[in-house]
């Protein structure tokens, strides 16, 4: 507790009231918004990783973190679980609080170091995240699309495709990006099944998605497959 309290301490020091002020406009922290409710302090990503790297706390502490309505707690909170050495723990610890990681930022920086490397070491655990892209909540899916990461970057690029095809239908702007993002890295890897599934999928892909994966592409490319043209 003593370190904790040390923490919180060291984070509202670091606060910035007009940074903070510019943080409730970027994660859309209004009413109705997907960020609703998310209070921010103000701090620069490299300062709270810095400052991370200063604390190592318990499961309980790190929960405290988590629960608070506060942005840069549960961030450094975050940061902080993706050193424990424990990676069954911090992982099935992940999972029962996916509910707290309830922004993009917190998602996109945890979960492919602690879901989708726990994963990638043991596959048997595969089936949790296409538990989390049938949900019904925003940030389960995301966390099943950003963990493929760890995935992809070993050459595994066959769950982002599956879960691709699961969420083509999903209404949500983060989820098109988040979707398009992985299946542009995807593509780094295997540029051939990449094409393949644009071509079967193109029609009933959401604009925005379609775009994020071929951002890369060449522009008379990128024209064609905006077209349709193959």
């Amino acid at each position: 507790m003593i370190m904790l309290n040390k923490l919180i301490a060291e984070l509202l020091e670091l606060g910035d009231e007009k940074r903070a002020e510019q943080s409730q406009r970027f994660f859309k922290t209004g009413e109705g918004e997907y960020g609703e409710g998310d209070v921010f302090l103000g701090i620069s990503n490299p300062k709270i990783r810095e400052l991370s790297k200063k604390y190592d706390l318990s499961f309980e502490d790190i929960q405290k973190l988590l629960n608070s309505k506060i942005h840069e707690h549960r961030l450094i909170g975050l940061l902080i679980l993706i050193r424990n050495k424990n990676k069954e723990g911090a992982f099935r610890f992940y999972l029962k609080n996916s509910q707290k990681i309830n922004n993009w930022d917190l998602v996109d920086l945890s979960a492919p170091k602690i879901v989708g490397e726990f994963i990638l070491k043991n596959p048997d655990s595969k089936k949790i995240i296409y538990g989390l892209a049938n949900s019904n909540n925003l940030w389960d899916k995301r966390i099943a699309i950003v963990s493929t990461y760890a995935l992809i970057k070993q050459g595994e690029v066959e769950d982002i495709f599956v879960i691709a095809e699961m969420l083509l239908g999903d209404k949500h702007d983060l989820i098109h990006k988040a979707v398009g993002w992985m299946l542009r890295e995807a593509g780094k890897q295997d540029e051939k099944s990449l094409e393949k599934f644009l071509k079967k999928h193109y029609k009933v892909m959401p604009r925005t998605m379609l775009r994020y994966v071929i951002e890369k592409f060449e522009e008379e490319k990128r024209k064609k497959f905006l077209k349709g043209e193959f």
